[in-house]
Order: C-alpha cells, then sequence, then structure tokens
C-alpha cells in the first residue's frame, strides 16, 4: 500500500501532550448506560468549551452516536504517566451528565498516543461498528470535526489526527469489499420485520424521525414493497422531502396518536432527550386495533419509546441492542474484507509513527539551530562591544573563535563522558556519527 500522509499529532516537547481517546461503545456498555451518556446535538458545542475550559483537556471533539459516545483530545503526558488521564476525563463526563462516576468507568475505554490515532481509524473505516463496514459513522465523525473546529477546541494536533482518520477510512473503502451489501441497523430491522410479518407488502408502517436511519429504513421498506409509510417529524418539511422520495404520508410528530393505530411496523431514530411514545399512548392504539400484533424497532439513544411498551402483550418492540443478531447474520461476508482492513490500519500506523520521528527530528533540528544562532549573537556582540572600545581586532577575533568553539563543544562533550562513564555504547556510537568522528572515543 503506498504511503499515507499521517502526521504526528503530539505536542512539542516543552509542553509535552499526548492524544487520547475516552468512550464507551456497544460492546462496553449496554443501551441504558449509552442514553445517560449520550449528547444531543444543540448541547455539544457548549459541552466542548466546557471540557476544555474546566479540565487538563487541551484540545476536544465529542462523537455521540446510538452506539458509541467518545472524547477525543490532547492531555499532559505526566497526567498519563500518574494514571490520571482516564479519571480526569471520566469525572468530567460523570459530572456533565450526573451519572455515578463508577458506572463511567466500569463501561469505559481509554487509549493514548498511536493506539488512540488507531481507534480512530478503525472507527471511521467502520470497523468498530456494531454493523461492521458501515458507512454512516464516517459521516457522524465528520460531523464531530466540524463541531469541534468552529469552537476551536480542535487546533493543530487533533486536526491532523481526525485527516489522519478519514485518509485512512477514505483508502480501506477504496481498496476493500468493506461496504459492499445491505448491511446497517436500518437493514436488520427490516429484516426482522420481514421475520414477524409473512408479507410485508400488506402492512403500514410509521417512521419516526426523518434523519439518514430513517431514510435508509424508508429505502429499505420500500424496496420490500411497503407501499403505506408515514414518516413523522418534529418539522413537516422534513418530513415531507422524505415522504416525498418514498410516496410516503407526511405528520408531525404531535400527531402520532391519530396515526399509531393504523400502524403495523414502527420505527423510530429521533435525537429526542425524552421518550416519544409512552406505554398508555400504545396501549390506547392496541385497543382500536382489537389487539392486532404491532412490531417496533427503537433505534434510537436515548430510547424513543419506552421501555415498559415491551411488556405489552400484542407488542414485540426491540432495542438497537437486540437487532445485534441480525446484523452478524448479514456482514459474514464482510470479515475478510475487514481482516484486510486491519492490515491496512496497522500499516497506516507504521507511517504514522514515521512521520511522527520524521516531524520530532525537524524540530529538534530547528531548536538546535536556533540554539546555535543565539550563541553565535551573543559572541558577536561581545566582539563588536571589544573592537568599539578599540581593543586589537586580532586578539578579539582570537577570543571569539576560541569562545564560540568551547561554548559549540560544551553539551556535546558532557554527553560523551557521560555515555562513556556509563559503558553506552550504542548513545557513544550515535554522538560519533553525529559528530563524524572517524575514531573510536
Amino acid at each position: 500500500m503506498p504511503l499515507i500522509a499521517l502526521r504526528t499529532c503530539l505536542a512539542p516537547a516543552d509542553h509535552p501532550m499526548t492524544l487520547f481517546v475516552f468512550g464507551i461503545n456497544h460492546t462496553t456498555a449496554p443501551i441504558d448506560v449509552r442514553e445517560k451518556l449520550a449528547f444531543a446535538p444543540e448541547i455539544t458545542a457548549s459541552a466542548l468549551q466546557q471540557l476544555v475550559s474546566q479540565t487538563a483537556v487541551s484540545e476536544a471533539a465529542i462523537l455521540s452516536t446510538c452506539n458509541r459516545t467518545e472524547v477525543y483530545g490532547r492531555l499532559p503526558v505526566n497526567a498519563v504517566q500518574l494514571g490520571e488521564s482516564h479519571l480526569v476525563v471520566a469525572q468530567w463526563l460523570a459530572d456533565f451528565h450526573q451519572v455515578e462516576l463508577d458506572q463511567v468507568q466500569h463501561h469505559s475505554y481509554f487509549k493514548q498516543a498511536d493506539q488512540a490515532v488507531k481507534h480512530m481509524m478503525r472507527v471511521a473505516s467502520g470497523l468498530d461498528s456494531m454493523v461492521l463496514g458501515e458507512p454512516q459513522i464516517l459521516g457522524q465523525l465528520k460531523s464531530s470535526f466540524s463541531v469541534a473546529r468552529q469552537e476551536k477546541t480542535a487546533t493543530s494536533h487533533l486536526i491532523r489526527m481526525f485527516q489522519s482518520a478519514f485518509n485512512m477510512a477514505k483508502y480501506v473503502r477504496t481498496h476493500t469489499a468493506i461496504g459492499e451489501n445491505p448491511v446497517s441497523v436500518a437493514f436488520a430491522a427490516v429484516t426482522m420485520a420481514r421475520q414477524i410479518f409473512a408479507r410485508l407488502e400488506d402492512q403500514t408502517a410509521l417512521l419516526i424521525g426523518a434523519g439518514e436511519t430513517i431514510e435508509l429504513v424508508a429505502r429499505h421498506l420500500h424496496d420490500a414493497g411497503v407501499k403505506q409509510i408515514i414518516v413523522a417529524n418534529r418539522t413537516l418539511a422534513r418530513a415531507e422531502d422524505l415522504a416525498l422520495e418514498f410516496n410516503a404520508q407526511a405528520v408531525l410528530l404531535s400527531d402520532i396518536p391519530d396515526h399509531l393505530p393504523a400502524a403495523d411496523i414502527v420505527i423510530s431514530s429521533t435525537a429526542s432527550q425524552l421518550p416519544i411514545l409512552g406505554k398508555g399512548a400504545v396501549e390506547r392504539a392496541l385497543k382500536q386495533r382489537k389487539h392486532k400484533l404491532m412490531f417496533m424497532v427503537d433505534i434510537a439513544v436515548p430510547r424513543d419509546i419506552e421501555a415498559e411498551v415491551g411488556e405489552l402483550d400484542d407488542v414485540y418492540l426491540y432495542t438497537v441492542d437486540d437487532l445485534k443478531d441480525v446484523i452478524d447474520e448479514g456482514m459474514r461476508s464482510r470479515q475478510e474484507a475487514a481482516k484486510a482492513a486491519e492490515v491496512m490500519i496497522e500499516e497506516g500506523l507504521v507511517t504514522y509513527l514515521e512521520s511522527e520521528r520524521s516531524l520530532d527530528a525537524v524540530s529538534s533540528v530547528r531548536d538546535y539551530r536556533q540554539n546555535m544562532e543565539t550563541l553565535r549573537d551573543e559572541e558577536l556582540g561581545r566582539a563588536m562591544a571589544k573592537l568599539a572600545k578599540g581593543e586589537d581586532p586580532e586578539i578579539v577575533m582570537q577570543r571569539l573563535a576560541r569562545d564560540l568553539a568551547n561554548k559549540m563543544m560544551h553539551a556535546p562533550t558532557v554527553q560523551l563522558k557521560k555515555a562513556s562513564a556509563l559503558g553506552d555504547d550504542q548513545s557513544l556510537a550515535l554522538l560519533q556519527t553525529m559528530f563524524d568522528l572517524n575514531k573510536t572515543l
């Protein structure tokens, strides 16, 4: 694979920082924990500002989806070495959402430096998703990056980290079949509906929300032959746009009680922080339906449908976690592509580390040159002052050359003696190479 531009994201040596990711996802936390720690779009910007102003985190971005909440950023290296970095973010997350710290820590993971970059690459490429290779996560990651840039909480280092992940995701999708075959949460929901109803064509579907996931659900239902689709959304205009594409009916969320009795299939995915459907509303709809079966899938986190609805005899209620088995069946064809993608990411990390070392060398050379130029200017200034006082130019020049040479040789001489005293042959050999020494010291 060709080299991918994955630049270092570490801070300068005088302010040592390290990249990190702190998060929970569908493999570490159940839905009832994930929904407590989710960030609604309207609060993400203020959360970022609070995080960088009230903690040691210097740069930050927040990724929040139905399957994960992750904080990406930079922390002082000393905090990592002391084992405090995990606690810094965990405590902030717990305080922000008013959740017990133990609950956050129990379900979370923390990665730093190159492992944080690798994690973001895997997330962007769809390798860490419940639905292997699903493309929506890349768009969600780009959105989180956009918000962080707008809030100026993502600057040079975090920007390069995101760009590295986006480059890798593009490469993986271009060179593997990871994104092929219609496997997604939306597809899984419709597949499960097929298992409940003998003929989807005869059913009426009520879709709550009008985002990307619901659009995919509508597309799969339409392709499956469902003719009666109702789209309910907070804003009617967006619902009408979606309805027009699939010959559906558009209504407001407030109209749901009027249309619920007609719905055989209810699939919901909104960003609401409170339930859209309660047990009472569903009970009333069931009575009007004469207790005809209702199939419901709640894809949202936090949940749109109260969990108590699942207790009703005539309702089959599933959450996003319940779709996992269906998803697992549909993504076997992507396993080989995923293996190839993992190899690509490992190769990308090698490139990343090489780039990191290269930029470190550039920084060191720049600092070395600056030190030598400062030393030169200081000695030259002293010599010029002596000449201005009328001192013998030959003596002044000899002293300038001697003092400049002594000061330039001081630090290397100290390090050579130290390496020799310690028997550090590797450092001795390196110093000999650096200073072009042609004999053994």
